[in-house]
């Protein structure tokens, strides 16, 4: 029978808040050194095992027999520490160990490159494999397993189920041409599936054929882009959340993506309160507020042309924008996006209607003809975040757009969904990653995601 497990930094602190942990209780714990201070008659180890974000702090004193080879133990190096716990909850931390024991589980070698001082991004995104130790990545992919629990939660709460879209497909969602080939030999590039393959842009096509099955559903995975676009919100590999849910239309849509986004981060807020603290003091100052006033406000709903009219007598007014073109049809810019969001509204707001040219095929086209039922999310300091729509459930309307745009081939699935007991439906995407640094004030999408995967940058 195998030992059984030590104890864990998340036990002794739920044990605390809970008023229940012992003074003089003996306890052994496993971990890594993130500081050691001597001070010539005691010294303190700030100790941690991963489970929890705060540190508990180690106190060995000059009684002990090791006390020099326990004021030697290197920042980084794995321990095992047996002692007794002394309650100190007027003190910084809560609580200490008193050590009668430290064991030198496994040495950090002198060219260890983490140190106990600020280390750049840029640095950090280098040893890849050794930053979720640095305190800011620590809180960041804490924060990243809690928002993927809260997404899972929500929806199942709500009865929704989780499909696994296809990652290899035939299809390019969007239209956009910009996916990578999966190819087994470059010689013949489609022999191995008998057809052009590549990794999925979104799983959204796939995702609405089961929303016709069991209503409401969503997918949660990684998507893939083959984008050159060197930029601190592009990546090549990222995650999307794709909620599809049947017999419902626009409104629908915009009720579920607000009920939705509010969820999350009140899930995170709630389950997340030291690492949010620490965004808050040192990756963005006032992002608690900013997410709070999301919590606490009713999204708006307006229109794409009442938008570009705004943006027409803003500019009119003397408000410069980068692009000062402002025109019906366009596609607006994130200063656009924001100057609603920030300036008009202040606070979040839906806009709706948008030209049927910039947008994708499948979005049901209004009775004007000229418009599709579409929506984005703006948000305040960040501009478009959520992306939405009605799907055209109209077979004759649908085709006719494919066939406009050239890529009605290898969709005929998709085309008799419309056949064989379609109805309307809709649905939204949202990108993990961006939402991710939306939360947390991260500004560079490489610093929310474990191993980035962007152009020319494939280390790990």
């Amino acid at each position: 029978m195998s030992q059984k497990r030590s104890l864990t930094n998340r036990q002794l602190f739920l044990e605390f808040y809970d008023s229940k942990l012992e003074e003089g209780k003996e306890v052994t714990l496993e971990g890594w050194i993130r500081a050691n201070r001597d001070n010539g008659n005691v010294g303190f180890i700030a100790f941690n095992d991963g489970s929890y974000f705060k540190n508990t702090q180690i106190v060995y004193d000059g009684n002990n027999k090791d006390y020099e080879q326990y004021a030697h133990l290197k920042y980084g190096a794995a321990i095992q520490v047996t002692g007794t716990i002394k309650l100190t909850p007027e003190a910084k931390q809560p609580f200490e160990i008193h050590a009668t024991n430290i064991t030198l589980l496994g040495d950090c070698s002198e060219d260890y490159p983490l140190q106990k001082k600020r280390h750049s991004y840029e640095f950090l995104r280098d040893i890849a494999y050794l930053r979720p130790r640095a305190n800011t990545f620590n809180a960041v992919f804490r924060i990243r397993n809690t928002l993927a629990y809260a997404i899972h939660r929500y929806f199942q709460e709500r009865g929704f189920m989780y499909v696994h879209t296809p990652l290899i497909t035939a299809n390019d969602a969007e239209g956009a041409g910009q996916v990578f080939h999966v190819i087994a030999d470059p010689k013949h590039p489609t022999d191995f599936f008998n057809a052009n393959a590549c990794l999925t842009v979104s799983g959204q096509l796939h995702v609405e054929s089961f929303a016709l099955a069991f209503r409401d559903v969503y997918t949660f995975g990684p998507t893939f882009r083959a984008e050159n676009s060197n930029t601190t919100r592009h990546a090549s590999e990222f995650w999307m959340i794709e909620p599809e849910i049947a017999f419902a239309d626009l409104e629908d849509d915009m009720d579920l993506i607000e009920s939705f986004l509010k969820y999350i981060i009140k899930y995170v807020l709630d389950n997340c309160k030291d690492e949010m603290e620490f965004c808050n003091t040192f990756l963005e100052k006032g992002v608690i507020d900013k997410l709070n006033h999301v919590l606490n406000t009713t999204f708006r709903r307006m229109t794409y042309t009442e938008g570009i009219e705004l943006l027409q007598k803003a500019v009119k007014g003397g408000h410069k924008f980068e692009n000062n073109d402002i025109y019906w049809g366009m596609d607006l810019q994130s200063e656009h996006e924001r100057y609603l969001t920030e300036q008009v509204v202040k606070g979040p707001v839906f806009l709706t209607d948008y030209p049927k040219e910039i947008k994708a095929f499948y979005m049901k086209l209004n009775p004007d003809n000229k418009t599709v039922a579409a929506c984005d999310l703006l948000v305040p300091s960040e501009g478009e975040i959520v992306g939405g729509s009605q799907r055209e459930e109209d077979y004759e309307k649908l085709i006719a757009k494919m066939k406009e745009l050239g890529n009605d081939k290898g969709l005929d699935w998709y085309l008799n969904l419309r056949k064989y007991g379609g109805c309307k439906h809709a649905g939204f995407g949202l990108g993990f990653d961006r939402l991710l640094m939306y939360i947390t004030g991260i500004q560079n999408i490489r610093d929310v995601q474990p191993y980035p995967r962007t152009p020319g940058s494939l280390k790990y």
